[in-house]
């Protein structure tokens, strides 16, 4: 699925199942607890923290879904077509970075 299939796939699953989007600045927490649930795990499972038990079954990828489905739904609320700002980032990145990261002997 491309994003823009995604983005179709959260307006027909909020017309569906949602009522309505919750406004932007809901979203907006919203989107910042998921990211705080996908850094908790993050930082338990990877970094120097210890792993609580009842941190322990929680799923990255659903955590890291609950995030893009946010973000598919301040798109599309606001108007991005997020594959296309996608692959414009993309591109520039490409251009921007070709040889910063090969250069940079931190990562050598």
């Amino acid at each position: 699925m491309n994003i823009q299939n995604a983005q179709q796939a959260v307006d027909d699953w909020i017309k569906a199942h949602g009522v309505r989007y919750f406004n932007e600045l809901t979203n907006m927490a919203q989107l910042t607890e998921e990211v705080g649930e996908v850094a908790r795990i993050i930082a338990r499972r990877y970094g120097e923290q210890s792993e609580k038990e009842s941190d322990k079954d929680k799923d990255l990828g659903e955590e890291l879904a609950d995030v893009m489905f946010v973000v598919l739904c301040l798109a599309n609320q606001t108007g991005i077509n997020l594959q296309e700002a996608f692959d414009k980032k993309l591109a520039l990145k490409a251009k921007r970075d070709h040889d910063r990261h090969h250069k940079n002997k931190k990562l050598k």
